[in-house]
């Protein structure tokens, strides 16, 4: 039978059909609508996942489970979401709503857990026994893999590899420390970076990427500037990917996972943005002398693992 995952976002709700091979078939997105009611929320997803369903001449009765990834601290036990920022949710019982509207099981997750999950059964971690995920998108977000089984912690919040100080008393993060990995190594980090790097360099080829504005820079606008040599990108590259292999350092000697994969936007650099980060972390890692060590690889399944992650959620069970 098929699945559907479910992958929530500040943005938009994207879902998708994941067959018994945890392939993705057809999908189906729309804006998320934000702010909105907890419930009107869960009523949208419903809606959303019936039309997904109607298109392709399918009912529930085709369908084996429901799982979701949720950006957010998700408690199992009381089907609650704890603390979402970004939704306004704290101890909302929305899992219990999805449940209530929904004819099969539901499951829900942490959407970056859900999305390392989907990596690991059919991305870059498949046929390993356990790996790491760090995704480097408007944050830092993690999923810790360990054999088998997503790492949840006694409380479920496990896996905040963002929230890690990299800096003591460095750059304030959103979450209210300072000098955390987030507010270094995320996308939002490096635009930043760029900017103040911009302001003291009139020259850089960055200026004509961006057409003149500050607020047009992007990350692929940096990594395409620095493969042309301009010398104030290639600066805001090497210092950004000095403190993100400080992390993944950090990561890999706690842990020792098999594999460590890099997804979110930035992964779309490529090689430009892998083989900096493991030339960096290599002689940061404590067992550099093993004969094993952990394999850093770019995600495989883009936007997609957390649709595939999500609906194969009822695997954890």
């Amino acid at each position: 039978m098929l699945r559907i995952g479910i992958d929530l976002g500040g943005t938009k709700i994207a879902a998708g059909l994941v067959d018994e091979n945890r392939v993705l078939g057809p999908a189906v997105q729309e804006p998320t609508g934000l702010p909105k009611p907890a419930k009107e929320l869960a009523e949208a997803i419903y809606r959303l996942t019936e039309r997904l369903l109607k298109e392709q001449g399918l009912t529930f009765q085709d369908v084996e489970s429901v799982g979701i990834g949720i950006p957010g601290t998700v408690n199992k036990e009381t089907d609650c979401i704890e603390y979402a920022n970004n939704f306004g949710f704290e101890n909302v019982p929305f899992l219990k709503m999805l449940k209530d509207l929904f004819p099969c099981p539901v499951y829900g997750e942490n959407d970056a857990k859900a999305a390392a999950w989907g990596e690991y059964l059919a991305g870059a971690g498949r046929c390993s026994r356990s790996m790491t995920a760090v995704t480097l998108g408007t944050g830092v977000g993690g999923g810790i893999i360990l054999n088998g089984r997503i790492l949840e912690g006694d409380n479920g919040a496990a896996g905040e590899l963002g929230h890690m100080v990299i800096h003591q008393n460095g750059h304030p993060c959103t979450c209210g420390r300072k000098g955390c990995l987030e507010a270094y190594a995320s996308a939002t980090a490096l635009v930043s970076r760029a900017r103040e790097a911009m302001e003291r360099s009139d020259e850089s080829m960055l200026w004509s990427l961006c057409k003149g504005d500050l607020s047009g820079v992007n990350g692929r606008m940096i990594f395409e500037a620095s493969e042309k040599g301009d010398s104030t990108a290639c600066e805001v590259l090497d210092g950004f990917m000095e403190d993100l292999s400080e992390g993944i350092a950090n990561i890999i000697n706690i842990l020792q996972p098999e594999i460590l994969c890099i997804g979110g936007g930035l992964s779309g650099a490529g090689e430009a943005l892998l083989a900096p980060v493991k030339e960096k972390t290599a002689p940061k890692i404590y067992s550099r002398a093993s004969q094993k060590n952990t394999r850093i690889r770019l995600a495989e399944m883009g936007n997609g693992a957390g649709i595939i992650g999500a609906a194969c959620l009822n695997e954890q069970r």
